[in-house]
């Protein structure tokens, strides 16, 4: 399986004020990128876990990225570095999406250890290396290898994606 991947997160900002003859404006754009040849190490994924999934009221899921997951061809796949990740909340959920603080082996190279990222309706979080990086967010397997997903509330379920590229070694 070959996998060549692109994935960038843009920021496009105008800021203006105006005065009584002119306006002033500030045109900030920065594009954080990077792409990915077929592989392993810097510049280079072999692996891609992408899924939308639902969770029940209150209920929570863990994401094993050593072994666990299926791929779009329904393989298993087994992640020992993450180049890049992406989850995001639907905009129609009710309830908050949580990402993160697995009980035990968490994936350090996300949040390191105890820390959560709250998704409201309509949110994303991403992480990504750079080309160049060959580390990448390294996962650990039986150790460091867990993602823990949550709905934050009863009363409704909530459906979030998932993207993860990276590497099998």
């Amino acid at each position: 399986m070959a996998v060549t991947s692109d994935f960038g997160i843009s920021v496009n900002v105008k800021n203006t004020k105006a005065s009584d003859l002119s306006a002033a404006a500030d045109d900030l754009k920065k594009r954080y990128a990077a792409h990915l040849e077929s592989g392993a190490g810097a510049g280079k994924a072999d692996r891609v876990f992408a899924d939308t999934r639902t969770l029940a009221a209150s209920a929570t899921e863990t994401l094993d990225l050593a072994g666990s997951l299926t791929d779009a061809y329904g393989a298993t796949t087994s992640f020992a570095r993450v180049k890049f990740i992406l989850v995001a909340a639907a905009g129609a959920n009710a309830n908050n999406v949580i990402v993160g603080a697995n009980a035990s082996a968490d994936f350090v190279g996300l949040l390191n250890a105890a820390g959560t990222v709250t998704l409201r309706p309509g949110m994303a979080f991403a992480a990504m290396a750079s080309s160049s990086d060959a580390t990448g967010m390294v996962v650990t397997a039986t150790t460091a290898d867990l993602i823990k997903i949550a709905n934050s509330a009863g009363g409704t379920s909530v459906t979030y994606d998932v993207i993860i590229v990276g590497n099998s070694t």
